[in-house]
């Protein structure tokens, strides 16, 4: 596995936010997290990425290392980068400096070069937007970039929390159908989405997270045949 989480317990004082939460996500694979607001998503995310620190559980990732252990600079430099739920692009800089700063760790320059190239292939309004500062941007340009600025780190493993939050339908389905094209170029995809249908339709597999623990598995085309979520999560 790329990614391992085991009993993963995380609390804001008196409240559990999660409650033993284990899941694995493979090499290759599209992962949906769903459930309601409160469910814990956005913690797990957050937690994986040691932006929060767990009482208890071990989130183990490639090769053996223990993410659980790492300062956050640390967890990117390991292969995993995070798209953070409300897109958090830095508005007064330009969109060259946004993705700039998404390699900061990174020296090799000519890699560096090629991977803004990459991006600008999956999202060529960023090209066409190179020196607009990042603020000016549409919602759906601003997820792009924050998607854009994920990849320059060269991550084996993307985090994504809600990014369909906030934008039209039409853009949503654009967003997604990269989505698809990232994981297809070989990038790992850990998605959290309140838009189950979508997430659900691209996902190889999928987790529903309720009142911080784990309730359902299965591959992502039976979770979204199932009458249990579709009556709560697709509204059916």
């Amino acid at each position: 596995m790329l990614l391992r989480v085991d009993h993963l317990e995380v609390s804001f004082g008196a409240v559990r936010a999660l409650q033993g939460v284990s899941l694995a996500v493979a090499p290759g694979e599209i992962v949906a997290l769903i459930g309601s607001n409160g469910a814990g998503k956005t913690t797990l995310l957050r937690t994986i990425s040691s932006l929060v620190r767990p009482r208890a559980g071990a989130i183990v990732f490639e090769g053996g290392v223990r993410l659980d252990h790492l300062a956050p600079h640390a967890v990117v430099r390991a292969g995993v980068s995070h798209v953070p739920e409300g897109r958090q692009v830095f508005g007064n800089l330009t969109v060259r400096e946004n993705l700039e700063l998404g390699a900061y760790q990174r020296r090799d320059r000519a890699g560096i070069r090629a991977e803004m190239r990459r991006v600008f292939e999956l999202f060529p309004v960023l090209d066409e937007r190179l020196q607009q500062p990042a603020g000016t941007l549409s919602g759906g340009e601003q997820q792009m970039l924050a998607i854009g600025r994920a990849l320059m780190a060269q991550p084996r493993l993307l985090l994504l929390d809600e990014p369909s939050l906030g934008l039209a339908p039409q853009v949503v389905q654009t967003i997604f159908a990269i989505l698809r094209e990232i994981n297809g170029r070989g990038t790992t995809v850990l998605l959290v989405e309140q838009n189950a249908h979508m997430a659900l339709r691209i996902a190889h597999r999928g987790y529903v997270l309720q009142t911080g623990q784990i309730v359902l598995e299965d591959s992502g085309a039976n979770l979204l045949a199932s009458p249990e979520v579709r009556s709560a999560y697709l509204g059916e």
